[in-house]
């Protein structure tokens, strides 16, 4: 098997570079360069392992547990991390039966009594939930694959619940963008570097950080950059190689991820564009990732870590939106 370049494999698992530069940093997968070209290329092993990686992300198994399974040459451990999964979704589907039987209680209840809304009394309510305690649930055992891809296909779909509509106030920023190798590791280095020299947290304790591709991967290379921002005190001047500039700020689709799980962008991006009430504000300007942005969420505390992207790290994804009408 030929070694394959990380873009060919973003396009074969549909993942992005970002998500196995991630999984590299992390340890999970390994890279190697190609002699005579500077991007990175994955052997059989890693694209073995790679698949094993996306199968266990797919069953909602926390990159931490993935880490555990694949560094053991045990099968104890998988099998211990797998029964322990297991046993929080039945715990949540226990749960959720439970509150679809009381609903439907109250339903049939509220239909006798069409006058006016009241919900049964405490006894009564508690009568309903005791009963449900040793309520078994009954599931169809054999699933066909057109089930499983209907489930897959709902479980990647974004609901209103899953997006937040957030306003982004406008702010003086220090910015800073680089293309390269690792371009997202080196410029937070030196925004960090910059944050923690100019004091700025004390400054301005409600700072925030943004970042996005700058410009986006387009080829087999691979080859991209990133933008980092702060938001700054409007009268702050900022040093080479940063630069000061103007955020206009607005309305934004959000949603919180874990570092690492940006598969969620494609999701987050349909939803914008299933959404009857808004609509996409953005450029499909590459240079500037058409205007979405990664918002560090509790950058004040990383930055003071020696690893400002520690695996506990929340990001949310924004696309900028409008009202319709």
């Amino acid at each position: 098997m030929e070694l394959q370049t990380i873009s060919q494999v973003s396009k074969q698992f549909n993942i992005s570079t970002r998500t196995l530069r991630y999984y590299e940093q992390i340890g999970l997968i390994t890279s190697t360069k190609k002699e005579g070209f500077a991007y990175r290329t994955y052997d059989e092993s890693t694209i073995l392992r790679l698949q094993q990686i996306i199968i266990l992300r797919k069953l909602r198994i926390p990159l931490k547990q993935i880490v555990e399974i694949l560094k053991s040459d045990s099968a104890t451990v998988a099998i211990q991390v797998l029964e322990n999964n297991l046993a929080e979704i039945d715990d949540e589907l226990t749960s959720l039966s439970t509150i679809r039987s009381i609903i439907k209680i109250f339903i049939e209840k509220l239909n006798l009594n069409t006058n006016q809304f009241t919900l049964p009394d405490d006894e009564n309510l508690l009568e309903i939930v005791d009963s449900l305690t040793i309520s078994k649930i009954n599931f169809k055992e054999e699933k066909t694959m057109d089930d499983l891809n209907q489930a897959s296909t709902t479980l990647n779909k974004f609901t209103d619940k899953d997006v937040r509509i957030v306003y982004l106030p406008p702010s003086s920023i220090a910015a800073y963008q680089y293309a390269g190798d690792d371009p997202e590791m080196h410029v937070h280095q030196v925004m960090d570097k910059f944050v923690l020299d100019s004091n700025l947290t004390k400054i301005k304790p409600d700072l925030r950080h943004y970042g996005f591709n700058s410009p986006n991967p387009v080829d087999a290379t691979g080859y991209h950059g990133y933008e980092v921002w702060v938001t700054i005190p409007d009268d702050m001047e900022v040093p080479a190689p940063l630069t000061k500039k103007y955020f206009p700020g607005g309305l934004y689709a959000a949603h919180m991820i874990p570092f690492g799980a940006f598969e969620q962008w494609r999701w987050l991006n349909q939803w914008v564009s299933d959404s009857d009430k808004y609509e996409y504000t953005g450029t499909w300007d590459t240079n500037i990732m058409f205007g979405w942005l990664e918002e560090h969420l509790n950058y004040i505390h990383h930055v003071h870590l020696p690893n400002t992207e520690p695996p506990e790290t929340q990001l949310d994804l924004l696309i900028p939106i409008r009202e319709i009408g």
